[in-house]
Formats: structure tokens, C-alpha cells, sequence
């Protein structure tokens, strides 16, 4: 895995491109006394972006655009700051930045767009103060900042174990593509680990990486129909018991052919895999019309991870 950076930087303005995720598989073990699970996660990063331009400031300052940017906190419990914080008190930083964020990914949808935000701006930080820091640095200050935060840096596909920060990559053939039921609606990632807690019981066991074996075995071959058949995800009955809802996207995109459909991570957003690149846009016009979600995505994965981007790049 490696971090895509440019020869050279920009020393005025630094603009990045984080992608989101879906979780191919996501099991769960029993919480544990530090009030964390036991993970094993197959991630796979897709082509809807966080893109976030980065310039020197006296203090540290976000704004924010795009769909959803109303529900993103701009004060210092923003992920994307506390990022930045962190890079500046490990390279013995005395400077501030601005931090503008430019939304494509959910708000609180189960696709790491937190995450993604955290892991843009300890690139952008990075190259627009040239701190020189090592790959291993920056993955172990991603680690710190949250879970998902490692794999936004590095993209592509790969297994996390842990927390789902520790990663091993994935060898992955071909291209997937995606149709997303977007939600206005957010789900605490809290409370729906708090569920799973409570439909687990005595039951939780710790997850074995054995038991996603067909999983694996589909992204080798390239596989999208054997991919689909084997998508997994042990919060998806506590998303569905918080919120029954999600089970009409469900329900559509198998009426509408879906190789596979599964709750993103804690949710509410779904993910249904097609055969095709047309097919995504059938799958994302029957959410439409069915009228079970507030936005529709379509995507492409696997992506590469956390990079700086030229200006001709950018969106929004």
C-alpha cells in the first residue's frame, strides 16, 4: 500500500481527494472491555470523493460545501481538524490552516466520509507544510484520529483487523460497480454497535477471517456475481431494528437485479452492486422512482486512496 504524493507541491494551496468506502464484509466480535469490537472487514474504496483544499492561515479554520455540508460540524470536533491539530503537534507545527472541505460522501452514512475528511487533510496538511513525515508516520496518526482513518490514506481493497485499522491488502481484479440509497436521516454508529450488543448476547463471537474465504476467492476471479452473493454484514440487523425503513432499498435493489445489496458499515446507506456500469444507473433509477431515498450515488471501485490532486482535478 502506498501514499500517492506529488514531486511538487504547491506552497500556497494543497488540494486532495479522499475517497469513501463500502464494507464488502463486516463481522464483529464481542465488545470488549475497552468498549471496543473485535473486527474483521473486507473495505473497498469507491469513486465518491471528499475533496478538500488546504492554505495557510493564522488559526485552524473549516468551511464546507456541497450536499449534506449543513450537518457537518465546523469547530474543533471536526475530524478534519483534529487531523490537522494532530499533524501540527507531531511535526512541531507553530502554524494554522484553512481547511476547505467540498462534500460527496454521506454525512454519517456508513461510508467514512469522516474518515476520508481526516485523511485528506493529514495529506493536504503534510505537503502544504512540508513536514517530511513517513508513510508509517501518517498511517499511525490516522490510526490515533479513528478506525477507518488508515484506509481512506492507503484506498484500493483491503482486509482490517482490529479496530479495522490494521490492513493487509487485497489483490483485486477488474472494476465494481455500485449504486448507493443515500439517506437524509443519520444512524449513530453508537447505538447501532449498542444493538448489535443487545441481538448478539451470549452469541458474539470473535470474527474468522476464513469465513469470508468465497469473498475473496470473487474479488481474485473478479467476479461481480459470486462478490455479490457473498457480501456480509453483522450490523445490518441492528441498522434494520433502528431503522426498519432500510428495508425498502433493500427490497428494490433485489427487485431491480442487484448482484448483491447490504447496509454500508453502521448505516443508513445501501449499497447494491451491478453488473454493469449501465446497470448501476438502472439500479440508482429504481431507488428513484421507488422513492426510498433521499439522494442517489453511483460508483466505481476499487480507487486508489488519499491524494493530491491538480487543480484540473478538483471538483465542486
Amino acid at each position: 500500500m502506498t501514499l500517492t504524493r506529488l514531486d511538487v507541491v504547491p506552497d500556497r494551496e494543497v488540494r486532495v481527494r479522499a475517497p469513501g468506502k463500502v464494507n464488502l464484509s463486516l463481522r464483529v466480535g464481542p465488545r470488549r472491555r475497552d468498549g471496543y469490537h473485535p473486527l474483521s472487514t473486507v473495505f473497498q474504496a469507491v469513486s465518491v470523493h471528499e475533496d478538500v483544499v488546504a492554505t495557510p492561515s493564522t488559526d485552524f479554520r473549516l468551511t464546507v460545501s456541497g450536499p449534506q455540508s449543513e450537518l457537518v460540524p465546523t469547530d474543533g470536533t471536526n475530524l478534519a481538524v483534529r487531523a490537522a491539530r494532530a499533524l501540527a503537534a507531531r511535526a512541531g507545527i507553530d502554524e494554522g490552516v484553512h481547511l476547505h472541505l467540498h462534500k460527496g460522501v454521506p454525512v454519517a452514512g456508513g461510508m467514512a466520509g469522516g474518515s476520508a475528511d481526516a485523511a485528506a487533510a493529514l495529506v493536504a496538511c503534510d505537503a502544504l507544510w512540508h513536514t517530511g513525515l513517513s508513510r508509517d508516520d501518517l498511517l499511525e496518526l490516522a490510526a490515533d484520529l479513528g478506525s477507518d482513518v488508515p484506509f481512506s490514506l492507503t484506498g484500493h481493497t483491503a482486509v482490517g483487523s482490529g479496530r479495522g485499522d490494521l490492513l493487509t491488502p487485497v489483490l483485486a481484479r477488474g472494476e465494481f460497480h455500485w449504486a448507493f440509497a443515500v439517506q437524509d436521516r443519520g444512524l449513530s454508529t453508537a447505538a447501532v454497535y449498542a444493538r448489535f450488543d443487545e441481538l448478539a448476547g451470549d452469541d458474539a463471537r470473535d470474527p474468522d477471517p476464513q469465513d469470508d474465504l468465497a469473498l475473496m476467492q470473487a474479488l481474485l476471479a473478479g467476479d461481480a456475481t459470486a462478490l455479490g452473493a457473498a457480501l456480509h454484514n453483522d450490523l445490518q440487523p441492528a441498522a434494520l431494528t433502528l431503522d426498519p425503513a432500510l428495508a425498502e432499498p433493500l427490497e428494490v435493489a433485489e427487485d431491480a437485479g442487484a448482484l448483491g445489496a447490504v447496509v454500508s458499515g453502521s448505516g443508513p446507506t445501501v449499497a447494491a452492486l451491478a453488473r454493469s456500469r449501465q446497470h448501476a444507473l438502472v439500479l440508482a433509477a429504481a431507488f428513484t422512482a421507488a422513492g426510498v431515498a433521499d439522494a442517489v450515488l453511483t460508483a466505481v471501485g476499487p480507487v486508489a486512496g488519499t491524494r493530491v490532486v491538480s487543480g484540473a482535478d478538483q471538483a465542486g
